[in-house]
């Protein structure tokens, strides 16, 4: 059964509105809502999850940056129970809502590796975040060390986040129906980091040089970062290529680079 939609997609907002009940339900129930937690939802569109959730929460938090979708959701729901940030998600201050945070969303495909990233600011302060996105990019977040997807976005988010792909989405789910399929994906901050880099900004600096050209090796991407001594104190072979270190292999360079 298909949830009416009236409102006419955008596609400079990368608008895919998502119109499957069963789908929807089927992403409610893995989020799992109780009534007093708070919930932040990322490009409610018409509303798919907006009102699911609202049957299990006391409040909702929703962003949207199309002003029209805002009106609409500010008509439909009283301010009590829905408030609605008319603001771009990639611009918005996620620390204000304080810690334990839940943020959930169906997200634009032309927004979502940025949005990650910006998200991931404020990672300490989230419980957990549910997230539809392209499955290609899913299939990124939690690639391992020496697949065919493994690359920047794997390193940095598996940093900070356990990644968890829960189920694919058919393009019929959606209207309009985008040309790839989608995946949800759990992610849950890391309590504890698994491997601790000395300068989170120089740790970033190092992912970015080794998958800036991936057909090149280490010892090209990192030349003005380590000497050929360096790699024999990290024992790593200097004719690798990036795809090939895992995150703590990464860290490991790193905190060798935060010690001058």
């Amino acid at each position: 059964m298909r949830i009416p939609i009236l409102h006419r997609p955008r596609k400079r907002f990368g608008q895919n509105f998502l119109e499957d009940r069963a789908v929807v339900q089927q992403m409610v129930d893995a989020i799992s809502p109780t009534p007093d937690e708070r919930l932040v939802e990322i490009g409610p569109g018409m509303g798919a999850l907006t009102a699911p959730l609202l049957e299990r929460i006391a409040h909702l938090d929703v962003i949207e940056i199309d002003r029209d979708l805002v009106q609409e959701l500010r008509l439909r729901y009283p301010a009590d129970r829905l408030t609605v940030h008319d603001v771009d998600a990639l611009e918005f201050d996620f620390a204000k809502f304080g810690s334990e945070l839940r943020i959930v969303g169906n997200l634009p495909y032309n927004i979502s590796t940025p949005l990650l990233f910006h998200l991931t600011d404020s990672a300490a302060r989230v419980r957990d975040a549910h997230f539809m996105l392209q499955r290609e990019v899913v299939q990124r977040m939690s690639a391992q060390a020496g697949s065919s997807a493994y690359g920047r976005l794997s390193v940095m988010l598996q940093y900070r986040w356990q990644i968890d792909p829960l189920f694919d989405v058919s393009p019929t789910a959606f209207r309009p129906a985008p040309k790839v399929w989608s995946s949800v994906v759990r992610m849950i901050p890391h309590r504890v980091l698994p491997y601790v880099a000395r300068d989170e900004r120089l740790f970033a600096e190092v992912v970015m040089r080794a998958f800036g050209q991936r057909r090149k090796t280490l010892r090209n991407t990192l030349r003005e970062k380590l000497a050929a001594s360096d790699f024999t104190k990290l024992e790593i072979d200097p004719a690798a290529r990036g795809e090939s270190l895992g995150v703590q292999d990464f860290v490991r360079i790193a905190n060798l680079l935060a010690k001058g």
